[in-house]
């Protein structure tokens, strides 16, 4: 099924691709009523395609017994959790089993990853290169629970990807980043496999300028193999502990860096804060960085009585909360527009398991547009009405992703406003409200009680698990 508006927008259901191209101006005039349709009959489209071609999938299929589905709500015992992306052994990644770890990842993707070659890998970020040189570009979450969940995304779906990034990015900033070329700064690493590093890498870098216009505070990446072994030593602090794990000398020494370099943050930050203002005074810039990181610059600012003094036309991109901020201001946002001296702030919702993005809107929401189905659940997995304003667990569907399933349950609480009566004009269910992990909220790792039958979906885990 095709929908046209009187914008000529046309969401073909067995093209779901195609939808990011147009200007996210255009899917947001559309009404939900008119195209969820069409994403059903897109989800069914995806579904046809791979459920034999993604094992682990087709593992599902088996175990829940679905075949097809009518409805979004049908579909739920086929989507994953967040468990499926980190189900792989642990002893896999400290003892360097690549061979293994790809046979893994191989069964969410339908990429034959089995035919790469894996000679001369030491690292897991050795292993993560290789897998970007064949065609993936896996990105990997922070590790927190102690495992790092890593989603099978390839250069397939990169145009899509990118074309929705810059579209949202549009939307909440005024500013296209195809055509108009911002000096960018971002108080962190260059790159990196890590999901958000990696997206800064990817589409920073062109709407900058070109590399020498994306100004970081550290030139290296980001390390996976340190934000892996973070995650699984959080209660282990003695050296003799680590060496007694077995692990790489050199792993242990770039520890060690990388933890004196965080004593040092502060003082790094304030450094490159100076660089700035010094040599871009007066000038256009792009600032990016969560809230936290524009909050600490803004008081060393406010502090040493400095200001930045940008030109007209300057603006931030920001999120990601105010952690590890004390005693920050109660309107972090008009406290660091008045310090910059900037008055755009742009803010999207999304995660790292999806390619949407939702635009903030002028009247504070996130509006997610028709290629990324939302679905909320309540507390026992079970789909909220799609009507009023709603609170519950956030499960997606990805209409871009063509090589792995878009089927996801996240972690994220979050309050959806189905009624199309925003202030902004723009239509689409539009998020409020404070986004929160569940994980957070109850201490400890997120558990989902899933959909379908409960027996069924471990049997699916088992099977993910083993290698």
């Amino acid at each position: 099924m095709s929908i046209n508006t009187a914008k000529t927008v046309t969401l073909p259901a067995d093209d779901p691709g195609s939808w990011p191209y147009h200007s996210i101006d255009d899917l947001l005039a559309i009404s939900r009523h008119d195209y969820e349709h069409a994403q059903l009959e897109a989800m069914r489209f995806r579904f046809a395609r791979l459920k034999t071609g993604v094992e682990a999938l087709s593992r599902l299929v088996d175990r829940q017994g679905v075949e097809d589905f009518d409805s979004f709500e049908a579909a739920l015992p086929l989507f994953f959790d967040h468990r499926v992306y980190k189900s792989y052994p642990l002893a896999l990644i400290e003892t360097r089993d690549f061979a293994k770890l790809t046979a893994w990842l191989n069964r969410l993707t339908t990429h034959d990853l089995l035919r790469i070659d894996l000679t001369g890998l030491r690292t897991l970020d050795d292993w993560l290169d290789r897998l970007d040189e064949n065609g993936m570009l896996i990105g990997h979450s922070t590790g927190t629970t102690g495992k790092l969940s890593m989603l099978p995304r390839s250069r397939t779906e990169w145009p899509h990807w990118e074309a929705t990034y810059n579209e949202a990015m549009r939307a909440t900033t005024g500013v296209d980043p195809k055509t108009d070329f911002v000096p960018t700064f971002y108080p962190g690493y260059r790159g990196g496999h890590h999901m958000l590093a990696k997206m800064l890498e990817l589409f920073n870098i062109p709407a900058a300028g070109g590399p020498e216009h994306w100004h970081t505070l550290y030139q290296t990446n980001v390390s996976s193999d340190l934000m892996s072994l973070a995650g699984r030593l959080q209660s282990v602090e003695d050296k003799s502990e680590l060496i007694e794990m077995g692990l790489d000398p050199a792993l242990l020494e770039a520890r060690e860096a990388m933890i004196e370099q965080g004593r040092r943050r502060e003082a790094d930050m304030e450094a490159w804060f100076n660089k700035l203002i010094e040599e871009f005074r007066g000038k256009r810039v792009k600032l990016g960085g969560s809230f936290g990181d524009l909050v600490r610059v803004a008081q060393m600012g406010n502090a040493k009585g400095v200001k930045p003094g940008f030109a007209p036309g300057s603006f931030i991109m920001t999120g990601g909360g105010l952690k590890g901020v004390k005693d920050g201001p109660d309107d972090w946002e008009t406290y660091v527009k008045e310090f910059f001296g900037i008055d755009t702030v742009g803010i999207v919702y999304s995660m790292s398991e999806i390619m949407g993005a939702a635009p903030r809107c002028s009247h504070g929401f996130y509006h997610m547009p028709p290629h990324t189905v939302l679905i909320l659940l309540d507390p026992d997995a079970k789909p909220l009405p799609r009507e009023g304003v709603q609170t519950g667990r956030c499960a997606v569907f990805d209409l871009m992703a063509e090589t792995y399933w878009g089927g996801f349950i996240s972690g994220d609480r979050i309050t959806i406003h189905w009624d199309e009566d925003c202030g902004c004009g723009w239509k689409g269910p539009r998020i409020g409200g404070e986004v929160t992990r569940f994980a957070e909220m109850e201490g400890g790792d997120d558990k989902i009680t899933c959909a379908g039958s409960q027996a069924a979906y471990n049997e699916f885990m088992n099977y993910v698990m083993q290698v």
